[in-house]
């Protein structure tokens, strides 16, 4: 079984910004360790011949009903109407400062 050192979780700890106590840190050790344990099963499964799974529900986009499919315009005729251009995408001002 894989084991987690409290000064690892203590390092986890610190790289997302969060302090723990003591009885933190050995319950979070616990608790990774059972999801470490998880995943070394799951590499265990044999997965030969199994197609990759990206949605098993049939959902579909939905869109709106007033809205042409596709739309009725290119892209390129909108980026022409817009103000400023560059290299085919829309240019705008800038928001954030650095």
């Amino acid at each position: 079984m894989t084991k987690i050192t409290k000064e690892e979780v203590k390092k986890l700890a610190a790289l997302a910004k969060l302090e723990l106590s003591n009885d933190e840190v050995v319950k979070f050790q616990a608790e990774i360790d059972s999801m470490l344990q998880h995943f070394k099963d799951l590499d265990a499964v044999n997965t030969e011949g199994v197609n990759p799974t990206s949605q098993v529900t049939g959902l579909t986009n939905v869109h709106r009903p007033d809205l042409p499919q596709p739309s009725a315009v290119e892209p390129e005729e909108l980026v022409k109407l817009a103000p400023k251009s560059k290299a085919g995408y829309l240019q705008v001002p800038r928001v954030l400062d650095q």
